[in-house]
C-alpha cells in the first residue's frame, strides 16, 4: 500500500518521496560499491596471478641457478642433460628465430587486411568476411600443426628450399638447404604465421574501426585521397592499436607449442639456415616434462626454460606499452 501512494504521490506532483528517493539512493550507492570493489580485486587478482607464477618458476628454478650461472645457462650450446650439461642457448635462438620469421610473414599481410576490411570494403562485404576470421582465431592448434605436416612441410621439402638453394642459398648462407626433410624453421614460420595472422587483422580492423569518422571527412574534405586519408589515421590514430595487435601476435607465437613442435623438427642445435630443425622451449618443456624426472636438476632446468618464457613475454609487453603510451603522448602534443 505504501509503494502504491507513493507512485500516485509521483504521478500527481511529480516529486519523489523523500523515504523512497533516501532508500533508491542507498541502494544505488551499495552496488556502485560493489562493482567498484569486485573490479578492483579482479585486478589486483590478475596482477597477483602473473606475480604468483613467476615466484613459483623462480623457486623451483633456483637448484639449477644456484649451481651454474646465468651466463652459462643462456650461452650454453650443449644440452645432455644425464651429463649435467644444461645449455639453453639452442633453445632460446630456436624461438627467437622461429617467432620472427613468423612474424615477418605474417605482420604486413595481416595489417593491410584489417585496413582493407574496416576502410575499403561494404557493409555487407565485411560482415560476410569478419566470422571467417574470427574462425581462424579459434582453430584449435593441432589443426593447424596437422595442416603443417600435410601441406607445409612438402611444400617446403619439394619446392620452396630447392629453390632457394638455386638463386639466395649460392650468396646467403642462411637461405642454403641444410635440410633435405622440410621440416625446420621456415615450416613452422610459415604455420606460425597463420596462427598469429587473423588476432593481428581482427584487433586492427577494430582499431581502425574505432577512430572517429569526422577525421576520415575531415580529411577528405581537404582533397586527400582513400590511401592518404588511410595513411593519416594510422600514422595519427591507429598506431598505438596496431603495434598492440602485433605485440599480442608475438605473445602468441613466442608461446605456441603444438604446432611448431610438430613442424619444426625437434633438434637441440643452433640453426644456421631456415630450413634447418630447430627446438624452441616450448617445445621442450612439452616434449620431456615427466619424463627423466630422476636426472638431477633436470625438472629445476625446464622451470628456468619455462620461467625464461615468462620473462621475455612479460618484458617484451612492457616495452610495447611504454612505446605505446610515448606514441600516445607525442600524438597528443
Amino acid at each position: 500500500m505504501e509503494a502504491i501512494r507513493d507512485t500516485s504521490l509521483v504521478r500527481r506532483t511529480g516529486v519523489l518521496p523523500r523515504r523512497s528517493g533516501c532508500r533508491l539512493s542507498l541502494r544505488r550507492a551499495a552496488l556502485d560499491w560493489a562493482a567498484h570493489r569486485f573490479s578492483a580485486s579482479t585486478a589486483v587478482v590478475a596482477a597477483v596471478l602473473v606475480i604468483g607464477i613467476g615466484v613459483a618458476l623462480l623457486a623451483r628454478s633456483r637448484p639449477l641457478l644456484d649451481v651454474y650461472s646465468l651466463r652459462e645457462l643462456l650461452l650454453g650450446q650443449v644440452w645432455l642433460p644425464s651429463q649435467g650439461l644444461f645449455g639453453f642457448a639452442p633453445f632460446i635462438a630456436g624461438s627467437l628465430v622461429v617467432t620472427a620469421v613468423a612474424m615477418a610473414l605474417a605482420v604486413a599481410p595481416a595489417i593491410l587486411s584489417g585496413i582493407y576490411l574496416a576502410e575499403y570494403v561494404t557493409a555487407r562485404t565485411r560482415t560476410a568476411l569478419k566470422p571467417v576470421i574470427d574462425l581462424l582465431v579459434g582453430i584449435p592448434s593441432v589443426v593447424y600443426g596437422l595442416w603443417g605436416v600435410l601441406f607445409i612441410v612438402p611444400l617446403v621439402r619439394d619446392h620452396l628450399s630447392p629453390w632457394a638453394d638455386r638463386t639466395l642459398g649460392q650468396s646467403i648462407p642462411f637461405f642454403s638447404r641444410t635440410n633435405p626433410s622440410g621440416y625446420g624453421l621456415l615450416a613452422a614460420g610459415f604455420v606460425l604465421a597463420v596462427m598469429v595472422f587473423p588476432l593481428i587483422a581482427a584487433v586492427t580492423e577494430e582499431v581502425m574501426r574505432s577512430v572517429p569518422r569526422e577525421m576520415r571527412e575531415a580529411l577528405l574534405s581537404l582533397g586527400a585521397t582513400r590511401w592518404e586519408t588511410t595513411k593519416a589515421i594510422v600514422r595519427h590514430a591507429g598506431l598505438p592499436g596496431i603495434l598492440a595487435a602485433i605485440v599480442l601476435g608475438f605473445s602468441r607465437a613466442f608461446g605456441e607449442t603444438l604446432a611448431v613442435m610438430m613442424t619444426v623438427g625437434n633438434v637441440a642445435r643452433m640453426p644456421r639456415s631456415i630450413f634447418d630443425p630447430a627446438y624452441p622451449l616450448p617445445a621442450l618443456i612439452a616434449n620431456n616434462y615427466g619424463e627423466m624426472m630422476s636426472v638431477p636438476l633436470y625438472e629445476s632446468a625446464l622451470m628456468s626454460a619455462a620461467l625464461f618464457l615468462l620473462v621475455v613475454v612479460v618484458v617484451f609487453n612492457a616495452g610495447a606499452r611504454l612505446a605505446v603510451e610515448r606514441l600516445v603522448r607525442k600524438g597528443a602534443a
